[in-house]
């Protein structure tokens, strides 16, 4: 989730309004909540200033607030709560380990992201079983989702080759 949306979903969190959150950050008038709109929309980014006036006011950690960095752990962690917001992605205690999975009531199984899961699963349990191997696994990774071959998606012919077959087969039934 990038600047802008967390901004928006915090804002709608508190219940408050552009306006709102532009008076208490100290722009007055039209400017208030035209500022906070280019902020949502991300045409301007805040400086870190106003980010952490926004965090006080919000009542979060600034890296709530602003893009996490994934290469540290506090980041990371805010990463999947972010994941936790848009996705339902849970932590859970399956025999005193925590594991991650999907809120069933947010991301129901067939949904598009229940899938991609799925299919992740399939290609860590191959590696885990010695079905493929580990340049096979980071293949499928880093050109995920062309190698995805879990996803069941239906491949239709081009139309000339849809009238090319039926043509043929009209021939042959003659």
């Amino acid at each position: 989730m990038a600047i802008g949306q967390r901004i928006k979903f915090f804002r709608n969190r508190k219940g408050m309004t552009q306006k709102q959150l532009g008076e208490q950050l100290g722009f007055m008038g039209k400017t208030s909540d035209v500022r906070m709109a280019q902020y949502e929309s991300e045409a301007r980014v805040p400086k870190i200033d106003l980010v952490k006036q926004m965090s006080q006011i919000f009542d979060i950690n600034t890296h709530a607030l602003t893009v996490p960095d994934i290469d540290t752990h506090i980041g990371l962690m805010h990463t999947l709560f972010a994941l936790e917001d848009m996705y339902g992605l849970k932590v859970k205690n399956v025999d005193g380990q925590p594991h991650l999975c999907l809120d069933s009531s947010i991301s129901a199984p067939g949904s598009s992201v229940d899938e991609m899961f799925r299919a992740w699963m399939e290609q860590s349990d191959k590696l885990e079983n010695d079905e493929i191997s580990k340049e096979e696994y980071d293949e499928w990774r880093y050109k995920y989702p062309e190698l995805d071959t879990y996803q069941k998606r239906a491949k239709v012919p081009s139309q000339e080759l849809s009238d090319y077959l039926v043509k043929e087969l009209t021939k042959k039934e003659k």
